[in-house]
């Protein structure tokens, strides 16, 4: 058994960080069926593989945790340890003899080693850089994290009922609400990762206007 492991989220300045996690025996028919780095993959491209993913693999899982929940984690560690923590999870879920890692440390060998120490094994972990282009077993868990956090931030707009972008900093409909809110509400708004500098930025400026207007 081959386990794939990646994120969705990490750099997203709203909405969860969605970890996904593929148990295959073969990784034949991920090959069979096109998969690759869920960001080059269309949005109807990955549902479709979504589905043939969770239908063909042993075993899947995902691993989530909030934007509330990261900022409460980032006052004691830090993202890569968040996202450490949570690849072990879900990769501990299932036996397997191997374990494929998409890598957020820019230390390859010391990522596979804290892997291995969490999961209790001194071999079998393979944590590479840009690993989704690689493995078609992390490419899998890359299309299972993406719509799992797509389908998530879809509910947040439905809640909003307005468009709030993608979720990440690049996204100018992401920054116009939180902005938005920042400004009618004097707080950032629900679902958003107070502890990144962008909304760090917008609170503190926020937070000048309203001494000046007093």
């Amino acid at each position: 058994m081959i386990c794939g492991v990646d994120e969705a989220g990490r750099g997203s300045v709203m909405g969860p960080l969605v970890v996904g996690v593929v148990y295959v025996e073969n990784d034949d028919f991920l090959k069979d069926i096109g998969v690759k780095d869920s960001k080059k993959l269309t949005p109807k491209t990955r549902e479709k593989m979504y589905d043939s993913i969770i239908d063909g693999a042993d075993h899947w899982c995902t691993v989530i945790v909030s934007s509330e929940e990261i900022d409460e984690q980032r006052k004691r560690i830090s993202l890569n340890e968040i996202e450490l923590n949570m690849f072990a999870e879900g990769t501990s879920k299932w036996a397997s003899d191997e374990v494929y890692a998409d890598c957020p440390d820019i230390n390859e060998t010391s990522f596979s080693e804290r892997l291995s120490a969490l999961l209790g094994r001194d071999a079998g972990i393979i944590a590479r850089h840009k690993a989704d282009d690689t493995y078609p077993v992390v490419s899998a868990a890359s299309i299972v994290a993406k719509v799992t956090r797509d389908r998530m931030i879809e509910d947040l707009r439905k809640e909003f009922g307005t468009n709030i972008g993608s979720g990440y900093p690049s996204d100018h409909y992401t920054m116009d609400f939180i902005k938005s809110w920042v400004d009618e509400r004097g707080c950032a708004p629900p679902h958003v990762r107070t502890s990144w500098e962008p909304v760090r930025e917008m609170l503190s400026k926020r937070s000048y206007t309203r001494i000046d207007e007093w």
